[in-house]
């Protein structure tokens, strides 16, 4: 199990940072690979992705759930995919929203876990590939909520 800690500051409202991470056509643009995501219900989501782990190029085929109990201040995602006899993946973000006058500070931990051909992989190209995926998701995020093009 790999776990992650960052926060990033987004210049908009919590409310609109909520419902930001809970649009789907946002969410997509924002996953690292997504090439489809379906509202199957109010809070889950099937997903196609496809990503390069060290020599491995998989396509997982698996679902993304939210956690939206004690929203909007904290909620969580969770996503779990299956690559054939690759193996799974597991992931997961505890989000937590923070109120900061006009702008929201975005707190959260990412964990992953895999199974299977990918976990042979080790732990260490695991861990730093899950934590580049956990940047890339977040720091896109903060593009499409700020409109800013990385590097402006």
């Amino acid at each position: 199990m790999m776990e992650l800690a960052d926060e990033i500051v987004i210049p908009a409202t919590r409310d609109m940072v909520y419902k930001s991470l809970n649009d789907i056509e946002i969410l997509k643009k924002c996953i690292p690979g997504c090439q489809e995501l379906v509202a199957t219900s109010d809070t889950e989501m099937a997903a196609i992705v496809v990503l390069k782990i060290g020599p491995i190029k998989a396509k997982f085929n698996g679902t993304v759930t939210l956690d939206q109990t004690h929203a909007p201040q904290f909620f969580s995602l969770s996503g779990q995919g299956v690559v054939g006899v690759a193996g799974f993946a597991q992931r997961g973000a505890d989000v937590e929203l923070v109120a900061n006058g006009a702008s929201t500070i975005l707190k959260y931990t990412a964990k992953a876990e895999t199974g299977g051909k990918i976990a042979q992989l080790g732990n260490r190209l695991i861990t730093s590939t899950a934590k580049k995926l956990s940047k890339q998701f977040f720091g896109n995020f903060e593009t499409e909520m700020t409109g800013d093009e990385a590097g402006d």
